[in-house]
Formats: C-alpha cells, structure tokens, sequence
C-alpha cells in the first residue's frame, strides 16, 4: 500500500530534483517566487502525499474496522500498512507501540492525563526544560493542578544551551516523568537527548522525548534512543495536518488507563461496566484520520528514498550559510547559539519588530515565522517579545537565503 519503496538510500539526493516534487514551491507570491522558510512550523508535501491522500479518497474511502464490504477492508488494510511504515521508520519493536494522535500537542497531553495520573512514584515531580514549547508545558501544568505534582525545570544559559549539571541535580532528586524537546523550535538548539535519557533511568525516571523538531533532520531510532515514549507531528515531515503519532514501550503503554472513550477503543461495554480494547486501540477512540495516517506513511516513504544523513548536511549547510549571512549584516542578534543547532535560525533587530520583518519579506515572496513561537518562557529569558525565524527543510538552497539575506538587509535600511 505504500507510494514508494521504503528502501533508504535508494535515490540519490539532488534538491533541484526534489524540489519538483513539491507543487507549491512553483508558486508565486506578490508576484515574486516564493521562498518558504517556515519548516518549523509546517513543512510543504510532496506530490506523491497529495496523490495519496486524493487516491484514498476517490477509491476506497470508508471507515475502518466497522464492515465486512470491499471498501472498508481496503480502507483497513491501507491504514493497517501505515502503521507498520511508521514503526518501521522508528523502529521500534512492536507495531502496536505505534499510536495514531491528532499530533505531537495530543501525543503529551495523552501521556499527561493517562501514564501521569496513574504511574505511582515516590517523588510526584515532573521535570521539563526552560526551552519547552507550549505544547510540553501545559499539559504538565493541567496534571500538577489536578494531583499536587512540582513541575521542575532545568535551566538554559544564554546561549540556550541545557544546564546539564542542574539537569543531573533535579534527577537526582527523582521525579514521576522527564519530558524533553529534543531540538527547540525556538532557538534550533539540539539537546543532549541519549545522555539525558541515560541520566534519568540512572533514577528510574521515564522519558517523553518531543520529536517534533527532530524527526524531520535526523535519522530516528527508538531502540537505540532507549526513550520510553517518542511524540512527533505528520505536518512537520512532509505529511498532512491533524495526524501525529504517539511511540510508547508497549509494557508501560498496557498499564496506562485510556485517554478517550467511544467506539473502537473497548471491548465489551454494559450499563455497569466496559473493557478496553488490545493496543494500539485502546488509545484511538473513534473514526481516525484514516487519510492522514495514508499521507503520513507516503511521506515517511518519500523521505526514506534518500539518506539521511544527506539531508541532515544539506541542512546544516543552509543553517550554516544563512547564520553568516545573518552575521554578515550587523544589526541583526541571533537569539540561540548552541555549539549544536538544526533546522532554524531566530533572530532580533534593535528597534524593528519581528512582525513588521515578517510583512516586508512577504511581500518579496519570503515566508518566515515571526512571534513567540509557543515559546514564551524562552522569550522571557531572553528579555525579548517575539524573533523571526527563518527555518529549513530539504527542499530550500543556498540561492533562497541568499535572497531572504538580500530582502532583510533592504527591510533592516527601510525599518531602521
């Protein structure tokens, strides 16, 4: 069922040919090309993800699991074979341990208001970072409010770099949960993530790692990360909103209470009791995104044709090249400056507000990312409202920054 072979390496990496799999990357902007550098946020598709989506729809659209007729087995079959794809481009051990969520927000809030309520622990504290993004803060608040448990968190330092030796002293101390963004969509830092692992079950401590920055650069293997549960987002890697996909050990995956209730998710239901369905299902109530779980598998597909290690330095050269020409210009202070960085690149320029760079590059066809960026508390650190960000995927080149480099410096001269 898949749109490709899932063998990787088995084209060669080219950006010219890649970026004609990408429709929209021909589009035209305020009458000039356009030059998207919003990955972080969201990622453009390739053609054959939108072929696959259009092909569920116009030949076996049905719901799963519910019917004996042709269409809803077709159906069945395709998103059972989607699920196997993304547990093979983890991989991790059991297709099971592969849960379906509307993204990476609901992957963490699934483990917050389940494995979080239920796990028992001698220390009720939960220890996040003080790079987080929104979406692994909330959810730990909401369950601290509800049980008593201490959010703790480990301290970055002006180059928004992990305080390892805080990290190893709240550790220490114990705590029900470590759950940890592996690369900041708001400064680009990447984070020590197998050693922060290693630390935290030193103390019995499981950890959530948020990978929705990271699955999309670098290559990602569960068994070898030793994470207990892994969270990223369909739309950051080339595939559809609203589908993402919660990994998670299947031993501590059975001990958790389900999330939602409904159809799919039980096995028996009585006015006086109900039971819960096998993995995964226990934790998909309801008609899933049948056509996202389609389009996320033809994406990891697509991406599994290249090497990813080719990918990763084609990145890096970008983010490289356009934080010299960042460095190039002089006004402009770049906010995040880890020794290890991936992805994007976010920035200030004194007296100019993000939001008015963001406007002005518009209008040359140029998208980037302007505010918080779900980030606030990393703002607050730095004692800034918002940046901009330029961010990059395998699809962008060197003559796209130079032209997002070009558009900054007139903006910088019009704002300034």
């Amino acid at each position: 069922m898949s749109v490709a072979a899932n063998i990787p390496g088995c084209r060669e990496f080219n950006v010219d040919h890649v970026r004609a799999d990408f429709p929209i990357l021909g589009s035209m902007i305020h009458g000039r090309p356009l030059v998207y550098l919003d990955n972080a946020a969201t990622t453009q598709k390739p053609r054959s993800v939108i072929d696959a989506l259009v092909n569920y729809y116009e030949t076996s659209n049905a719901n799963i699991h519910r019917a004996v007729h042709q269409l809803s087995e077709r159906a069945t079959a395709m998103h059972d074979a989607a699920r196997e794809t993304i547990r093979r481009f983890i991989n991790a051990r059991h297709v099971e341990e592969i849960i379906f969520t509307r993204g990476t927000t609901e992957a963490i809030n699934l483990v917050a208001a389940t494995y979080g309520i239920s796990a028992s622990s001698s220390n009720n504290s939960i220890i996040i970072t003080a790079m987080e993004h929104h979406s692994n803060i909330v959810p730990w608040q909401l369950l601290a409010e509800r049980t008593g448990a201490t959010l703790k968190v480990i301290p970055i330092d002006k180059d928004g770099v992990l305080d390892l030796h805080a990290a190893a002293a709240l550790l220490a101390e114990g705590g029900k949960i470590l759950s940890i963004v592996h690369i900041s969509n708001a400064l680009g830092t990447v984070n020590p993530i197998n050693q922060l692992i290693q630390m935290a079950h030193q103390h019995n401590i499981p950890v959530l790692v948020d990978g929705a920055q990271s699955v999309q650069h670098m290559k990602i293997n569960v068994q070898e990360l030793d994470a207990d549960f892994f969270a990223f987002s369909g739309h950051k890697i080339y595939g559809p909103t609203g589908i993402g996909v919660l990994y998670g050990r299947r031993e501590i995956l059975n001990q958790m209470p389900p999330f939602n209730g409904g159809g799919d998710m039980i096995r028996t239901v009585t006015f006086e009791k109900s039971t819960w369905n096998d993995l995964p299902y226990k934790f998909e109530a309801g008609t899933p995104d049948i056509a996202g779980a389609i389009g996320l598998a033809a994406a990891l597909d697509y991406l599994s044709q290249f090497d990813m290690e080719a990918i990763a330095a084609h990145e890096h050269d970008l983010l490289t090249y356009a934080t010299n020409g960042l460095n190039a210009l002089g006004k402009i202070r770049i906010i995040g400056n880890a020794p290890e960085k991936s992805g994007a690149v976010s920035f200030v320029v004194d007296g100019v507000h993000p939001h008015d760079l963001g406007t002005f590059l518009d209008h040359d066809g140029i998208a980037i990312r302007t505010g918080h960026h779900c980030a606030q508390p990393v703002m607050d650190y730095f004692n800034i409202p918002a940046t901009a960000r330029a961010s990059f995927g395998l699809y962008n080149t060197r003559e796209e920054v130079e032209v997002f480099c070009q558009s900054l410096e007139r903006t910088i001269k019009i704002l300034s």
